[in-house]
């Protein structure tokens, strides 16, 4: 019985990272899907692009939860039933999976930084918090959301292996599942690297093409 119990938490791990809250926040806040315009990607920074920094930060966190909230779920509660750092990376990639092709929409997903975020977030605070200094630092300097994203992503793992033994005790498991989103991330980002080689990437805070509901009340 115990054997299920891993299984059941990465089903529901994946499930809650099925939501896609760029969708759903969009449209309970009467916005335009953000599938239609900008990158077209359902994440915080493309919700942005609505001109709603309320829906951007609601989106973001939502999405960094639901990461979160399977592993930490986990590491609070599953000793006892047996769940232990072997099901916190498969949770954590569970939720993550979920993000990039959820269930609920068609399996079409955004890029995961919030989400991956999130499941570091869950993992140890220091290394959530080391991996967003470095997102923060890369943006502020560089002005690229995806370049920042990229970095940060590479870091992750390096930081969760470079301290074992002095702020946490690395698993192996736990690092195969963060250079996993690592590699994933990246992959999921491909466009965007194409782009940054090009010099055609867009900046941070620099003005898209307006969705298309939006454009039409201009006109009226």
């Amino acid at each position: 019985m115990t054997a299920v119990y891993p299984l059941l938490a990465t089903v529901a791990a994946y499930l809650l990272g099925s939501l896609s809250f760029a969708v759903i926040v969009t449209r309970v806040m009467g916005l335009s899907d953000p599938r239609t315009y900008g990158s077209k990607n359902p994440g915080a920074t493309n919700v942005l692009r609505s001109g709603s920094k309320a829906a951007a930060i609601v989106t973001l966190l939502l999405d960094a939860m639901k990461g979160w909230l399977p592993v930490a779920l986990v590491m609070w509660f599953g000793h006892p039933y047996g769940l232990e750092d072997g099901t916190v990376a498969l949770v954590g990639l569970a939720a993550f999976l979920g993000h990039l092709w959820p269930v609920f929409f068609r399996f079409e997903g955004g890029k995961g930084v919030a989400t991956a975020l999130g499941v570091l977030v869950g993992i140890s605070g220091w290394l959530g918090l080391a991996t967003a200094a470095t997102w923060l630092i890369i943006a502020f300097f560089f002005r690229y959301s995806s370049l920042a994203s990229l970095v940060a992503a590479a870091f992750a793992p390096v930081y969760y292996l470079l301290v074992d033994g002095v702020v946490w005790y690395a698993e192996g498991t736990i690092a195969a599942s963060i250079v996993a989103m690592a590699l994933l991330l990246a992959w999921r980002h491909r466009e965007n690297i194409q782009r940054l080689m090009a010099g055609k990437e867009s900046r941070l805070g620099s003005k898209k093409a307006k969705p298309a509901a939006d454009e039409a009340k201009a006109k009226h």
